[in-house]
């Protein structure tokens, strides 16, 4: 038995940014961090079919190992990564796999590609094949977006395999960097005291925001290009800003990328959000954002700490549900079990 975990991450800054086609031509960059929010793949090697059963949606599904696999909606990113090594890796045993998540897709927390990466590391691990983390992440990128065809950016593959706080830098020519920010124990234990997570609804298309993101990047809409553009060194500022310990500019940073954000396409932000976000702001945010692509999911909010209560009250007077996140360091980890 094999079993694989990798951590869920937030996106402080740059989401989009790492969204081809405008990263591959201009470049981007994401901040973010890894949380206590997992994604686990546990192996069972041997027999003549692969089994694939997820926990958190009661389904299942059977394949002999040379059946095709049939794109029904139905854990298609885990036949699609068994798949992918059945083709290229010499997969040819079978295997019963077991996925849980502690976040559904749809919450803006990378979900998807997380135990996308999880499955991957079990496989590479069970095959002993020789790759590092970016060839990991590259690999999950490739499987779940060009293969899979489910669209996005680049950063949740990274950010999970690699953990910890990171900017990720996205080069033109498709290249990739992960910088690890060395932060003091203070600021890290501050800024957990000064974030506020809500769950706001599960409201999120993503397919149809980054769609649509694209589309304004390739027809050249001035407003999207400069917003995203805008981010870009928003993001930037926001790291120097971490690594100062300068949080109240750190949370005032965060709500102008909030504003570029919303810029680069529509449904990034509806009504709804913009309620929530009016209420903690009033309340005394300094700023927040949406996690993901947008629509729906989890909101993160920074303020002075004493302020956190009466943001957390505003929040639940708007129906949304608080939920409590920490940061944790290590990227994707895999493990045979005793």
């Amino acid at each position: 038995m094999i079993r694989s975990r990798a951590p869920l991450r937030i996106s402080f800054c740059g989401g989009g940014t790492d969204v081809p086609p405008y990263c591959d031509e201009r470049g981007g960059v994401v901040l973010s961090a890894t949380i206590n929010r997992y994604a686990t793949a546990t192996l069972v090697p041997g027999g003549d079919t692969f089994r694939v059963r997820s926990i958190d949606y009661d389904q299942s599904v059977s394949y002999g190992v040379d059946d095709p696999f049939v794109y029904d909606g139905q854990l298609d990113l885990a036949k699609g990564v068994i798949d992918h090594f059945r083709r290229h890796e010499n997969l040819t045993s079978g295997l019963e796999v077991t996925l849980h998540n502690d976040a559904p897709p749809g919450s803006g927390l990378g979900s998807s590609s997380a135990i996308t990466v999880a499955l991957v590391s079990a496989l590479v691990d069970l095959l002993r094949l020789p790759m590092n983390g970016y060839q990991i992440a590259d690999m999950a990128y490739r499987i779940e977006r060009l293969e899979v065809g489910i669209k996005g950016g680049k950063q949740d593959q990274y950010a999970t395999t690699f953990g910890g706080f990171n900017l990720i830098e996205f080069y033109p020519g498709g290249s990739v960097l992960v910088v690890p920010l060395r932060l003091r124990p203070e600021t890290l234990w501050e800024l957990e005291h000064s974030l506020v997570f809500a769950y706001v609804g599960s409201g999120h298309f993503s397919d149809q925001i980054i769609a649509g993101q694209v589309r304004n990047y390739e027809t050249r809409r001035t407003e999207s290009v400069h917003a995203m553009d805008r981010l870009k060194v928003l993001t930037q500022d926001m790291k120097r800003a971490l690594l100062m310990g300068n949080l109240r500019e750190f949370g005032e940073l965060l709500h102008l990328a909030w504003e570029s954000k919303r810029q680069m396409a529509q449904g990034i932000s509806n009504a709804g959000i913009d309620e929530v976000y009016d209420a903690a702001l009033k309340a005394g945010a300094l700023g927040g954002k949406m996690n993901g692509a947008g629509g729906g999911g989890f909101m993160m909010f920074i303020c002075d700490p004493l302020r956190r209560y009466a943001v957390q009250e505003a929040l639940r007077k708007v129906g949304s549900q608080l939920v409590s996140l920490t940061f944790v360091e290590p990227g994707v980890r895999t493990w045979s079990p005793t």
